[in-house]
């Protein structure tokens, strides 16, 4: 009979196979891994929207152009909206937010773990589902066609009659599990920080990145709900004939609409608020100066997540509501400008009078500065009914949303890969490829969108495959050249995410002199996070440790 001695015993020391690292990140609950699966995705899902989008300038560079065809044509854009906004724009907040969150409060992992590792499989398999239309062969569950409904999905084109086969059920579902996956984020993320903070670390002293993905959370999970139900609403449209979004049988194609832009304008502050916590982070580290107003920049980050929550109705000037609501979500739209224009001058403030290093990190935050008050005028000049009746569904609005979505949003998420990766990889990435990809970048997205302004007041309607008028050809060919040049910018940034992973420079445990948690952890940081669980004194409890002599709690 054979004893526990003479059976094979596992070789502690050998070098983990390449199906045994696998099973590890797959089965993983740590949050760093799983916050690095979610960036892995996003970075996946961007190459896939990437090209569709340039797809679709190619198609518009000449009048008359039979590149690919009408259908096809919705398609890409059908695709492209959905991955950017819920398989790109989402997966890269949750995936920042997972990694550092936890790290910043002085946590060792999230409040629920496996919840967390939930969420994130229900996104990727969402995004799996969505794209499964695309290898669906004629009949293969009927998925024949990727769906053409657009992004926003409004009835009656999601009604049997305009969406046949599976295609659009397959985008119904494939949107409903990543949205299932995002509220879990947001319970969870909401629970660590109320549950899991350092001890002394008060509401009022937890790093702005924190405070500010705290809001993201309570947004998250008012917003979505409405989204999933409006889903489940057009399910049973679709195959229960209960007419939901049917004006002929008595429903009403506007409801869509609302329940839609409820879930779809808090959207765009899901996905802008994280942008404003990284560079309420990256300012102060590289300006060598405290953020100006914590208290003004919280109660600016609170105002605008609660007021985004009211103002849905300003993309649906044109759909034949009263001139009483029209006037009040116009109102509505300006007033939340005010407390984003308090975070801009608070940024500002910051950097005034500061001593500004301009790495790569900081270059994308003035990016992102810069880019981000371009749409937001935009933004208050749409908020005046009649401007928005002029150009309505014209180019004008893609100029716009991408102003503040791409320009915005994405810039300032750039920025944190730069800034957090020595963090997540102990190694730095390149700052001479980083110049070039931002140069590659800035110009290139200026060009590519600016254009789309002028074309849009020219009359340029958004969603045409085609057109005769040539009057727009040199303000297309303008913004296909611009794809092309910030295309050639992100190949830079994914060349340098690899490259930088066995030759990057040894980054060390806070190479950028910063002042929060997680740079006092080892690049990167064990599995138990910390040893012993700090006690925080102050908003900058790295700085404390820095300076003994002269700690911030002296002065708060």
């Amino acid at each position: 009979m054979a004893t526990i001695d003479s059976l094979p015993q596992p070789d502690l020391y050998a070098t983990p196979t390449l199906t045994t690292r696998l099973h590890g990140w797959v089965a993983s609950v740590d949050h760093k891994q799983i916050g690095i699966m979610y960036l892995i995705m996003s970075l996946f899902f961007m190459i896939l929207g990437g090209l569709e989008a340039f797809l679709i300038r190619a198609q518009l560079w000449a009048p008359n152009n039979e590149l690919i065809g009408p259908e096809t044509f919705n398609q890409l854009f059908t695709m492209h909206g959905t991955t950017m906004i819920f398989f790109v724009l989402m997966p890269m907040l949750s995936g920042f937010a997972n990694f550092l969150v936890p790290l910043m409060i002085g946590a060792r992992d999230v409040a629920f773990p496996r919840l967390n590792a939930l969420g994130f499989w229900l996104s990727f398999f969402g995004g799996c589902l969505l794209y499964f239309t695309y290898l669906g062969a004629q009949g293969l569950y009927g998925a024949a066609n990727a769906p053409d409904i657009g992004w926003f999905a409004y009835a009656p084109l999601t009604s049997p009659a305009y969406a046949r086969g599976n295609a659009t059920d397959y985008w119904i579902l494939g949107t409903m599990l990543t949205g299932a996956g995002t509220i879990a984020f947001g319970v969870n993320l909401l629970a660590t920080i109320f549950t899991m903070r350092a001890p002394g670390m008060l509401l009022t002293k937890m790093p702005l990145f924190v405070y500010i993905f705290m809001m993201d959370a309570v947004l998250i999970i008012i917003a979505f709900p409405p989204l999933t139900a409006a889903q489940v609403m057009l399910l049973l449209d679709r195959y229960a004939g209960a007419h939901f979004f049917d004006p002929q049988n008595g429903g009403s194609a506007v409801l869509w609409q609302h329940l839609f832009w409820f879930f779809g304008h808090p959207e765009v502050y899901i996905l802008a608020l994280p942008a404003f916590a990284i560079t309420s982070e990256v300012i102060p580290v590289f300006a060598r100066k405290v953020i100006f107003g914590y208290a003004s920049m919280a109660a600016a980050t609170t105002a605008i997540a609660f007021i985004s929550l009211g103002v849905w109705a300003h993309h649906m000037f044109t759909v034949g509501l009263s001139d009483v609501v029209d006037t009040i979500f116009a109102a509505s739209t300006f007033l939340i400008a005010i407390p984003t224009g308090i975070k801009i001058f608070n940024w500002t403030a910051t950097l005034y009078g500061g001593r500004i290093r301009l790495k790569t990190p900081m270059l994308f935050v003035l990016g992102f500065l810069s880019m981000f008050l371009i749409g937001g005028l935009t933004g208050i000049m749409l908020a005046v009914v009649p401007f928005d009746w002029q150009v309505s569904d014209s180019y004008f609005l893609i100029a716009h949303f991408h102003y503040v979505l791409f320009g915005g949003s994405l810039f300032s998420l750039i920025a944190g890969f730069y800034y957090w990766y020595p963090k997540m990889t102990g190694r730095l990435m390149s700052e001479r490829i980083g110049v070039l990809q931002f140069i590659f970048t800035f110009v290139g997205f200026n060009l590519l969108f600016f254009p789309m302004h002028i074309s849009g007041l020219l009359g340029m309607p958004r969603r045409i495959y085609t057109y005769t008028e040539p009057g727009w050809v040199l303000w297309n060919q303008l913004s296909t050249i611009g794809a092309a040049v910030m295309g050639i910018g992100f190949l830079f940034f994914f060349y340098n995410l690899i490259r930088s992973l066995r030759h990057g420079e040894i980054a060390g445990d806070d190479p950028w002199d910063a002042w929060t948690l997680e740079w006092t952890t080892p690049s990167p940081p064990p599995t138990y996070n910390f040893e012993q669980i700090p006690t925080v004194r102050s908003r900058r409890p790295l700085w404390d440790l820095k300076h003994p002599d002269d700690p911030d709690w002296k002065h708060e």
